[in-house]
């Protein structure tokens, strides 16, 4: 059996010598930032040192520090070794390729607290076998990403605070320089995320650091939070020096604090899932850029899961206090509300369905929207599809997070659904899939339907439709027109007066 020849590239920083898979290269552990340590330990991620002869990229890089178990329980499995030197990117690549293919750049949800881009649900290979190049991402965690001390101020020539939006955006410039030695095409750069990541596709499409670098957005369970302002965020950052008996912290006594000291501190002193306004990465609130329509102009893909409330007990949400709380302050008119819910009688149940409407479906509604004032097409989507295995676990239908290996079609690789997947999961896994890289090589302002196993037509200006992707946790796909319309206007109108969940 001949051996295969192991993919060699050239990047601006040097060679670099992958791995094959299955007729797939893949590059690990590349770095496209210098280490964020010591003195760099909140600042702007710096360039790369390029390096001399060939460097092996067949390992996967440390991630930022976080909970191991929170991570394997909630975040898609085993993060690794754990290090404030974590700025790498993977990439998967066709081996055989006639012309520049669509990229397709992942960043990982977990509230801005867990994950990686090495994590198996985001195994790029499958996609890369559809014809694109993958890429998955680390970026700072924690603190470590999002810090606003009064100690820093000065230290660069604008007030950044946003460290990990800032990684991101140095990982799309690496892109930009690189990929095409890796067959990917720089001018069609699809940016993609869920939670957290989906979040961060926003943030980066408001952002005057980012502009140019992507040109089409998939945006996957993105929430309603108000982003954290920088008032709030200086606050934050002075109690935690204090927590660590630094009330009048320098830049350097911060810098001495072990980071592993940092993604423990809970309460008030544990980092939020948002990003901080207020700073040259994020001037203005994301949320009130969207509402202005002030996005960058591109084909976005935006959608939300069918439970997501699910992830509402991470954050202390208790569903039926909710609607109590509703009913005891009057707020919102309660009675309306049951009547956009109709024959939801228990609080329980209310307060799911109206928690996750508020917090992740209005929120497609409100890109659907901005981007009709643009101009640009809009693919909306529902997820209600549940392993066949496992439809009396989640009786309520897909969970947050739950979509990803769909998306990716790593059913077979992620915990724990490779434990009861059958053939049948696999086979609409792959349907997903292929919608999802469809989007990627042809979404554009001339191409408003993706093919796939139904046409799913994009929400133009004046038209609002959805696809559902499966249908009550079932196989299958169908159109929708005006999609919980009342509901999401009425928590549209809730969102721009600040009216929020807490």
């Amino acid at each position: 059996m001949q051996t295969p020849v192991l993919p060699l590239v050239q990047t601006r920083q040097g060679d670099l010598l992958g791995l094959v898979e299955d007729d797939i290269h893949l590059w690990r552990g590349i770095p496209f930032a210098t280490p964020p340590v010591g003195s760099l330990r909140w600042r702007s991620p710096q360039p790369v040192l390029p390096w001399q002869g060939v460097r092996e990229a067949h390992q996967f890089s440390p991630s930022s520090w976080q909970d191991i178990n929170y991570c394997r329980e909630l975040g898609g499995g085993d993060p690794g070794a754990f290090s404030e030197d974590c700025l790498y990117l993977n990439v998967w690549a066709p081996a055989q390729r006639t012309q520049p293919l669509p990229v397709m750049v992942w960043l990982h949800g977990g509230g801005f607290a867990i994950g990686a881009g090495s994590l198996p649900p985001y195994d790029g290979k499958a996609l890369a076998k559809r014809d694109a190049v993958v890429v998955t991402v680390n970026y700072r965690l924690g603190h470590l990403g999002f810090f606003a001390h009064p100690a820093l101020k000065g230290e660069e020539d604008e007030r950044v605070c946003n460290f990990a939006l800032l990684d991101q955006i140095a990982a799309l410039k690496w892109v930009q320089e690189n990929i095409a030695a890796f067959g990917g095409d720089s001018d069609n750069v699809t940016l993609f995320g869920e939670s957290a990541g989906a979040r961060s596709v926003m943030s980066l499409m408001v952002s005057p650091k980012a502009k140019g670098l992507f040109h089409k957005a998939i945006i996957q369970s993105s929430y309603t939070l108000s982003d954290q302002t920088l008032e709030h965020a200086e606050a934050k950052s002075q109690a935690i020096a204090r927590h660590f008996d630094l009330h009048n912290a320098t830049a350097e006594q911060l810098r001495a604090i072990p980071a592993e000291s940092l993604w423990p501190l809970d309460g008030e002193l544990k980092q939020g899932p948002v990003p901080i306004c207020g700073d040259a990465v994020l001037p203005q609130p994301m949320l009130d850029m969207f509402f202005a329509a002030r996005q960058y102009p591109m084909p976005v893909m935006v959608g939300s899961n069918s439970d997501e409330a699910s992830v509402m007990a991470v954050f202390g949400v208790d569903l039926a206090g909710q609607i109590q709380k509703l009913r005891r302050e009057r707020r919102l008119g309660l009675g309306l509300i049951k009547l956009l819910y109709p024959g939801v009688k228990d609080d329980v149940e209310l307060g799911r369905q109206v928690c996750r409407d508020m917090a992740f479906t209005t929120l497609g509604y409100l890109v659907m929207q901005a981007q009709q004032r643009v101009g640009q097409p809009c693919w909306r989507y529902w997820f209600d599809y549940v392993a066949q295995a496992e439809h009396d676990t989640y009786a309520n239908g897909t969970w947050h997070g739950n979509e990803v290996p769909y998306v990716f079609d790593t059913l077979t690789l992620a915990e724990p659904a490779r434990q009861y997947v059958n053939q049948h999961d696999c086979a609409f896994s792959a349907q997903v899939a292929d919608y999802w890289v469809n989007f990627a090589r042809h979404a554009s302002l001339t191409c408003d339907t993706l093919h796939g196993p139904l046409r799913w037509p994009a929400a133009i200006k004046g038209r609002d439709r959805l696809l559902r992707i499966g249908l009550n946790k079932h196989a299958g796909f169908k159109v929708e027109n005006r999609f919980m319309r009342a509901r999401l206007a009425l928590f549209r109108r809730v969102m721009r007066h600040h009216v929020t969940l807490d």
